[in-house]
This record gives C-alpha cells, structure tokens and sequence, in this order.
C-alpha cells in the first residue's frame, strides 16, 4: 500500500506541475483492439476482447514485477501506468483558464473543457451545469482512476481509462457497434459507482454533512431506481448543494450562489478538499500497516 500512496503522490504532482507532459496518453492504439472487438457477434464477448486483452497484459507485467528489487520495479511501473491513465487534462488548470479568461465569450469558451466527452451541446456558463461539469470531470479523470488504482494496481487503472474511452470518447464510442457501445457505458457506469459515492461521503466530511445527507436522500426519492442501480446522478445534485452552502457559509454573509465563478472555484476547492480526505485516508491506511 506504501507503493500505491507514493505513485499516486506522485503522479498527482506530475500531472498538475508538467501539464505537457498529457501528449504522452496516447491511446490511438485502441482502435486496433476494438476492430477484434467488433468482429464478434456477442457485445459482451467483442467487449471481454477490447477490454480483457490489454487489461490481461498490464496484469501480467504486474505481477512478474511484485517484490522484486525492494518493490522499485513496482512503483515506476505503477507510475507509468497511473500518469498515462489519468486526465488527459489538469482540472484546476481548465478551472483556471476560466477565472483568466479576459471576457465573457473567452470565459465560456475555457469552460467547454469541463464539459462530459458524451455531452455534445455546449456547456451553458451557469453555476449549476459548471458545478456538475467540475465533479464529473473530476470523477473521471483523478478519483475513478486513483481508487482502482488503489483496490486493484496499474491493472484497474487501465480498465477505468478504457471503459471511459469505449463508453464516452466520440473517436473510439462511435466505432463500437451500437450493443458494445451500450454494454461499455454499464461497465463505466459501474466503475464509476464506488468511487462516486466515496465521493459524496467525503464531502459529507469537507463541507456540509447536514446539506449532503438531505440532497443524497432528496435525489433518491425524486429518482427511486434504488441505491443499487449503478447510477452517478446524485453526484452533480451533491456537489451543487455542497458548493452552495460553502459560498453561503464562506463569510458569513448573504451571497448569490448564481454567480458561475464564484461557485466554480468553490467546486474546485472542494475537490482539492476531497483529494486531501482521499489522501489522509489512504496514508492511516500504509500507516496501520506499517505499525501492525
């Protein structure tokens, strides 16, 4: 676990401090494995191939490089593999480009790299649907790839960044026959479940726990598929009601919480607090390890 601490560490500082560096999460080799994919008559089986294949390989390298040499062939392998599957972009650098952006139209423009891969209108610059794009960006790219990095190594990593890539990229989704397509947004959905929920509690911990509880209740209640139905939607109704009542709480005074940047920068200071809650998590974790 010590391993996975140091890589994530590392690969979060790398991502955030050398943003060049994204040209390297090249996966046009994909559309390779998808053609084997797409030759078989079963969505579930052309699927197994376009995803199992390479998960296989990344596994087997994983588990020929286990204890050896004091775990350093581990690491820079963990490393290589959590860096190439996070992103593609920086979040708080997106976020950023937004707050810098000397006019409203530029403004909006930066805002559209918040915005869902499947989402093919553009983004409308309002609180909510920021507050949404920021979170869900955030789930994709650095939580759903940091916690099955976490449970499973390199190997769970690959297949969260795959299954995204065939559910939701255009250049890959829509090469997939209609059934795979469908099949691979169940899969991400239910890759997407667990760590969107730890999510939503560590939230509960870094902002508002009374606001959490009453939307996460509220968004079942107005949406009763069941707490098991695989489904990420209360993420966007948690964050924008945590968001809110950061601003209000912020200073103490009435604030407007329609301001769009106002509550996007919120958006990103709670992710960042969610990060360091992650964090502080998984290091009592190599902590109790290393004392037990």
């Amino acid at each position: 676990m010590a391993i996975v601490f140091v890589a994530i560490v590392f690969v979060l500082l790398l991502t955030h401090f050398a943003p060049d560096l994204k040209r390297l999460r090249n996966f046009s080799w994909l559309r390779g494995w998808q053609d084997q994919g797409a030759a078989q008559s079963s969505a579930e089986l052309g699927l197994l191939i376009t995803l199992g294949l390479p998960a296989l390989l990344c596994l087997a390298v994983q588990l020929v490089l286990r204890g050896n040499v004091f775990g350093l062939p581990s690491l820079v392998f963990g490393i290589v593999v959590l860096f190439y599957c996070m992103g593609p972009r920086d979040l708080e650098q997106d976020v950023e480009a937004v707050d810098k952006a000397p006019d409203s139209d530029r403004r909006s423009e930066a805002a559209q790299a918040l915005k869902p891969e499947e989402m093919s209108e553009p983004l409308p610059f309002r609180a909510e649907p920021l507050v949404e794009a920021a979170f869900t960006s955030g789930l994709r790219r650095v939580f759903g790839v940091v916690l099955w990095f976490a449970l499973l190594g390199p190997v769970g990593a690959l297949l969260y960044r795959l299954a995204h890539l065939l559910a939701y990229t255009p250049a890959h989704a829509q090469a997939l026959p209609a059934a795979q397509q469908s099949f691979a947004q169940k899969f991400a959905r239910l890759l997407d479940w667990l760590p969107a929920h730890l999510i939503a509690l560590a939230l509960a911990i870094a902002s508002d726990f009374d606001a959490v509880l009453k939307t996460w209740r509220g968004y079942h209640a107005a949406h009763p598929q069941g707490y098991w139905s695989f489904e990420s939607g209360f993420l966007g109704a948690i964050a924008r009601a945590s968001v809110d009542a950061d601003v209000e709480a912020g200073d103490g005074h009435a604030v407007d919480t329609t301001d769009a940047l106002v509550e996007l920068d919120d958006a990103m200071t709670l992710i960042r607090r969610v990060l360091i809650v992650w964090l502080a998590v998984i290091a009592v974790i190599v902590i109790s390890g290393a004392v037990g």
